[in-house]
C-alpha cells in the first residue's frame, strides 16, 4: 500500500512539473504572439520609412539633374542666339556692300569710279563678315547629360531583407557570477563584420517572498552593446529632480547648490521630466530600460523638499537584497549628508532628524563635525573625513554601512528593522556632489560586513 502511495506521489510530482513546463510554454507562446504583432508593425513601419527615404533621395537627385539640364540648355541657347544675331548683322552688312559694289561697277562715270572703288575696298576690309568666326561656340550635343540607371535598377531589383545573423553562443567558462553582479560573455559561431551592436534581455526570477507569476517578471533590455561581454548589476538609479529642494540644481547623478533656485529650477525639472528616457539602439550607448521599482516623477503628487531641508532622493526603491553606491562631494561644501530615507520623509524634515531617515553628515560651517544621524540623535565619528563615501545597504539584514570609498575603511553601521522600502537620500548646502551607481558590492566590503556585524552593537543607540 505504501509503495503504491509513493509511486502515486512520484506520478503527481511528474505531472506537476510537466504542468508547470506546459504553463511556461503557453506563456511563451502568448508572449510570442504579442511580439509577432508588435515586431511586424515595427518592421512594416521601418520598411515604409526606408522606402520613403529612398523616394525622397531619388526625387532630390532628379530635381538636381533636371536643374543641371536646364542650366546647360539656357547657357547654350544664350551663346547660340548671340552668335546667330552677330551672323545676321554681318550678313545684312555684307549684302549692302555687295549691292553697292555692283552699282559702282555698272556706273558710266569714269571720273568717280576710282574713288568709289577705294571706298568699297576699305568697307569690305572692315566688314563684320570677315571678322566673324563661322564655327559654333557651343555644341548641340547633350550626351554628357544622359543617364543610364540600368546598374542601379539591377541593384534595386536585388534588394532583399537583411540577413539575420546567427545567434550568439554564451561562453559559460568566461562568464562570471560574483560580487552582486553577472558578467556575461558570448561569441559568434561565425564571423560577421556587419554586426553593429548587441541587445541583451534579462529578467529577475529570484524575488523574495511568495512565488510570482512569470507575467510579473518584467523583461529588462540593454541596447547598444558594442563588445561581446556585459556586466549586469542589481541596483542603478538616478536622482529624482522632482523631489529636490529648489536651491539644488540636479543633473542626472550630479547636484549643485544654487542660491538662486526658484523658477529656473522648476523649468529645468519640467523639461527633463518631459524628455523621457528613450533612445535609438543604433546610436546610443549601452543602457537599460527603467526599473519597475523606479518611482514616477512627482513622488505621487507630494511636494518637493523646502525650507532648510536641502534634500534630494533617488528614483528607485530598495525593498530587498544588497546594494552599494558611492558619492563624491566637494570638500568646500558647508554641509553634506548621504544616507537613506523612507519615501514618507516630510518636505520640511532634514536627513537624520527623524525616524524616517539615516545618514552620515559632514558640517564645515562654523564648527567642523563628522557625525552619524538618525531620529534626531547624532554620534561623532572618530575618523578622517573622506572625500568619497561608499554606502552599503543590506535591506533584509537591516544594515546600512558607510565606508571610505578609497580605503574601504568602515566608518559606521546602522542596525535597523526597515519597515518600508528605502530611497537613497542626499543633502547639500553651499556645495555639490556626484553619485556613482550600478556598482557591485566590493568583496572587501562584504567581508567587513560579515566580520563587523557582531561588533557594531555600539551603533545601536542610533537605530
Amino acid at each position: 500500500m505504501e509503495d503504491q502511495r509513493e509511486a502515486l506521489r512520484k506520478i503527481i510530482t511528474t505531472l506537476a512539473v510537466k504542468n508547470e513546463e506546459i504553463q511556461s510554454f503557453i506563456y511563451s507562446l502568448k508572449q510570442m504572439l504579442l511580439n509577432v504583432e508588435a515586431n511586424s508593425a515595427k518592421v512594416q513601419e521601418d520598411l515604409e520609412a526606408e522606402f520613403q527615404s529612398l523616394f525622397s533621395l531619388l526625387e532630390e537627385l532628379k530635381e538636381g539633374m533636371l536643374m543641371k539640364i536646364k542650366q546647360d540648355r539656357a547657357s547654350r541657347t544664350y551663346e547660340l542666339q548671340n552668335q546667330l544675331a552677330a551672323c545676321t548683322r554681318a550678313l545684312e552688312s555684307s549684302e549692302e556692300l555687295l549691292e553697292t559694289a555692283n552699282q559702282t561697277l555698272q556706273a558710266t562715270d569714269s571720273e568717280d569710279f576710282p574713288q568709289a572703288a577705294k571706298q568699297i575696298k576699305d568697307s569690305v576690309t572692315m566688314a563684320p563678315a570677315f571678322r566673324l568666326s563661322l564655327k559654333a561656340k557651343v555644341s548641340d550635343n547633350m550626351s554628357h547629360l544622359m543617364v543610364d540607371f540600368a546598374q542601379e535598377r539591377r541593384m534595386l531589383q536585388a534588394l532583399k531583407f537583411l540577413p539575420v545573423p546567427s545567434a550568439p553562443v554564451i561562453d559559460l567558462a568566461e562568464s562570471l557570477v560574483a560580487d552582486n553582479c553577472v558578467t556575461l560573455v558570448w561569441r559568434m559561431p561565425d564571423e560577421d563584420s556587419k554586426i553593429d551592436h548587441y541587445v541583451l534581455e534579462y529578467r529577475r526570477t529570484n524575488f523574495e517572498g511568495p512565488p510570482r507569476l512569470k507575467e510579473d517578471h518584467p523583461w529588462m533590455v540593454v541596447e547598444g552593446i558594442r563588445q561581446t561581454e556585459y556586466t549586469l548589476t542589481t541596483f542603478m538609479y538616478r536622482l529624482d529632480a522632482s523631489t529636490s529642494h529648489q536651491n539644488l540644481r540636479v543633473d542626472d547623478l550630479s547636484v549643485e547648490w544654487d542660491a538662486m533656485g526658484g523658477k529656473v529650477q522648476d523649468i529645468k525639472a519640467r523639461e527633463k521630466d518631459g524628455k523621457g528616457r528613450t533612445a535609438s539602439p543604433v546610436n546610443s550607448p549601452a543602457r537599460g530600460t527603467p526599473s519597475p521599482k523606479r518611482m514616477p516623477s512627482g513622488r505621487g503628487g507630494r511636494d518637493r523638499f523646502t525650507a532648510e531641508s536641502y534634500t534630494v532622493l533617488g528614483d528607485t526603491l530598495i525593498d530587498g537584497g544588497e546594494h552599494y553606491w558611492e558619492v563624491r562631494y566637494e570638500p568646500d561644501s558647508k554641509a553634506f549628508g548621504v544616507g537613506v530615507a523612507y519615501r514618507s520623509l516630510g518636505r520640511f524634515e532634514q536627513l537624520g532628524k527623524t525616524a524616517a531617515s539615516w545618514c552620515l553628515h559632514i558640517n564645515n560651517w562654523l564648527q567642523v563635525s563628522f557625525t552619524a544621524k538618525h531620529a534626531n540623535k547624532a554620534k561623532v565619528l572618530d575618523a578622517p573625513v573622506p572625500d568619497c563615501l561608499g554606502v552599503h545597504c543590506d535591506f533584509h539584514q537591516g544594515l546600512l554601512s558607510f565606508y571610505n570609498a578609497r580605503t574601504k575603511q568602515l566608518l559606521h553601521t546602522f542596525k535597523a528593522k526597515f519597515t518600508q522600502p528605502l530611497l537613497p537620500a542626499f543633502t547639500v548646502w553651499c556645495g555639490s556632489f556626484q553619485v556613482t551607481t550600478g556598482l557591485q558590492v566590493p568583496s572587501s566590503v562584504r567581508c567587513l560586513q560579515k566580520r563587523g556585524s557582531a561588533t557594531s552593537s555600539s551603533n545601536t543607540s542610533l537605530t
